[in-house]
């Protein structure tokens, strides 16, 4: 053979067996591969294996334990009663009005009919208004509240009388007005009678504190001192006799008071129980009322109202000729009265005066009988 042929097929040959040969390279790669991913796989299987055996010898069955062994096996301790409603409406049992089914429960006022009426105000008496104003303006110390209405003219002055304030005994006059209420409809009389137990028995105003175990009082007695002794003893009575505190409370929801509402037994120390100026009006106002009090009723509650002993607030404030039906209160930090006024030339007028003062403070007692002056010469002369 030629050396060009010979060359040419030496230099073909090799080229020939190169590319007709697979290498051996990726071959042994491949192997290799599969190896290093079933060692992996492997690994990963172990931490899986782990991790579920963890959580089902651990995690799992705490919380089986503690969630789904509650859910149908609530507590051990089948003597043990939630009280799911209290923990729903703490407040309830001191703040409560009503009853329904059986339970406490708080109701708003039945503002749609109210079985009281609204007090009809004619024009606001804005010299009346800025006179009281520059008296308290004098007595920086003493927050009043005070509602007016003249009954001829229909006319009112008001200086925060919508503010809600302690009452003290003044809340006395919606448990005598819900008595009487409940007289007229047969759920008790005035002869009905009460042992006083110590169960009743209470410090602050009134004799009954002092009387022995199981003296007996008629309703009438204790009505009465309630009233013009401002008696603690005979308001517990009282309230007990019409049902308890939330009886007394649902009755003042009807007659369409929003603020007024009884939450602690008397005394009443710490100012709970509350209401408004221009609400005590109302309630006075509805004492006239022959569609809401009977003439019978009317006439007890007026003697009563008449013959209070403390006369020192805004009685002190009128002249000796003119006749005042009330109710005061104190509680330390507040003094007030509430009441109709008679006046000799046949004005008529009902007044409501509430002072938040410093404890004890003789400032709140000047300022209601000024203030009552005031009231009764701009009404009355």
């Amino acid at each position: 053979m030629p050396k060009l042929a010979q060359r040419y097929e030496y230099r073909e040959y090799p080229l020939h067996t190169v590319y007709s040969k697979p290498p051996v390279t990726p071959a042994v790669r491949r192997t290799v591969d599969s190896k290093k991913v079933a060692r992996n796989y492997l690994i990963h299987r172990i931490i899986s294996v782990s991790v579920v055996t963890f959580l089902g010898l651990s995690i799992l069955p705490y919380g089986f334990n503690k969630v789904t062994k509650m859910i149908f096996n609530p507590t051990p301790y089948k003597s043990v009663k939630a009280d799911y409603a209290q923990l729903r409406f703490p407040t309830v049992n001191y703040l409560s009005n009503d009853w329904f089914m059986g339970q406490r429960a708080l109701r708003s006022a039945e503002v749609k009919k109210p079985q009281m009426m609204t007090i009809t105000e004619g024009n606001e008496l804005t010299g009346l208004e800025n006179s009281l104003k520059n008296l308290a303006s004098l007595y920086p110390s003493v927050h009043p509240s005070i509602y007016v209405w003249e009954y001829d003219s229909q006319n009112y002055a008001a200086l925060n009388a919508d503010e809600v304030f302690p009452v003290a005994s003044i809340i006395k006059l919606p448990v005598l007005i819900n008595l009487f209420r409940s007289i007229e409809i047969n759920q008790l009389s005035l002869n009905d009678t009460m042992p006083l137990t110590e169960y009743y028995r209470t410090e602050g105003s009134g004799n009954l504190q002092f009387k022995a175990h199981n003296s007996q009082y008629s309703i009438d007695d204790l009505a009465r001192v309630m009233i013009t002794d401002s008696d603690n003893s005979a308001t517990n009575m009282l309230i007990s006799k019409l049902g308890s505190m939330t009886d007394v409370n649902s009755a003042i929801r009807q007659w369409g008071l929003k603020h007024t509402y009884i939450q602690t037994w008397l005394p009443d120390l710490g100012g709970t129980n509350h209401s408004t100026a221009r609400d005590m009006a109302r309630i006075l106002y509805n004492i006239d009322n022959p569609d809401f009090l009977g003439t019978s009723s009317r006439e007890k509650i007026f003697d009563y109202m008449g013959h209070v002993h403390n006369n020192r607030l805004i009685s002190a404030g009128l002249p000796q000729n003119a006749e005042f039906l009330h109710k005061t209160g104190d509680i330390g930090k507040m003094l007030g009265d509430a009441g109709i006024v008679f006046a000799p030339n046949g004005k008529k007028y009902i007044v409501v005066i509430f002072a938040k003062r410093p404890h004890n403070s003789v400032l709140g007692k000047e300022f209601i009988v000024k203030a009552s002056e005031i009231i009764y010469n701009s009404l009355v002369q």
